[in-house]
């Protein structure tokens, strides 16, 4: 049977509209989840602050292709010292995705989540400065438990202050967050809220924060191992609103507990939710970080491969 000079035209014309069409599907299907390790993951707070100039390095030598800052871990916020963490990411071919902070806006005093703005604010401007594109943010929490151990054994289940309850910390953290997203908006540099050991321990806290902010410069640091309950039913939940993934690992035994996660199961969650974010890992195990890191980024390669 032939075809018509007309018939093979049009074959052809409908052929290349639809060639960019699933050039996109299938670009987007394929493009690798990039890998990047915590600074977090070679200090756990030690009395002894672990260089993140080694941690640059040895994360280019393992093969992760970014480095989160932990903000705490930083000798310093001098031009000096941030160009020379700039530099030597650079030089080594890795970015620096998040920037993560501590700061608390659970609190009815309003001098002090005006404290904790400004840091917020201060830390943003910093992060403008690193040329890193987003902040990892917590909610805080009621400080009704003080001591951090003691939270971790009852799973973050924390009560309110005496005379207030749950409404009064989500408006303190929606407005203080909203105080902050000028200046996020003014400088290209997104807040990442975590669902973090305090308010946002509860996933409906966090997305009930979130959904009350409603702003583009607010997005969600998800991270694979806070959960009080089943982490994989808080990860189905979580994944698809979220804009940067922590991945937790524990060799040696958690500094404060262990889970045992499948991160090929997680990453078909992910994937699941079209989610081609940065996955950034914490190992948060008691095993040196020299074998331990090695470990979990062959764990997260293979997985996300």
């Amino acid at each position: 049977m032939s075809l018509s000079r007309r018939s093979l035209f049009s074959a052809g014309a409908a052929a290349l509209a639809a060639a960019p069409v699933q050039v996109a599907a299938q670009s987007k299907a394929q493009r690798r989840i990039q890998l990047a390790v915590s600074t977090y993951s070679y200090w756990h707070f030690k009395p002894t602050k672990y260089p993140i100039e080694d941690v640059i390095e040895d994360a280019a030598r393992q093969g992760f292709d970014g480095v989160e800052i932990l903000h705490r871990q930083m000798t310093d916020e001098s031009p000096a010292y941030v160009n020379s963490l700039k530099k030597r990411a650079f030089t080594l071919g890795l970015s620096m995705p998040m920037l993560s902070i501590h700061q608390d806006f659970v609190s009815p005093a309003a001098d002090e989540r005006a404290k904790m703005i400004d840091h917020t604010v201060r830390c943003l401007e910093l992060a403008a400065r690193m040329g890193i594109p987003c902040v990892r943010l917590n909610s805080g929490r009621w400080k009704t438990i003080p001591d951090f151990n003691d939270l971790m054994k009852v799973k973050g289940d924390e009560p309110p202050l005496p005379g207030y309850k749950l409404e009064d910390a989500i408006g303190w953290c929606v407005s203080s967050i909203e105080k902050c997203l000028p200046t996020c908006e003014k400088l290209g540099v997104m807040l990442a809220l975590e669902n973090h050991w305090g308010l946002t321990t509860s996933i409906d806290n966090l997305l009930n924060i979130h959904a009350k902010v409603n702003s583009p410069w607010l997005g969600i640091n998800m991270d694979t191992g806070n959960y009080p309950g089943d982490p994989y039913a808080g990860i189905e939940r979580l994944a698809p609103k979220a804009t940067i993934v922590q991945a937790k690992t524990y060799y040696g035994g958690g500094e404060w507990y262990t889970l045992d996660l499948d991160y090929k199961r997680i990453a078909g969650i992910l994937r699941k939710a079209n989610y081609n974010g940065w996955v950034s890992l914490e190992m948060e195990g008691k095993e040196t970080p020299k074998t331990a890191v090695a470990k979990s980024y062959e764990v997260l390669r293979q997985a996300f491969s």
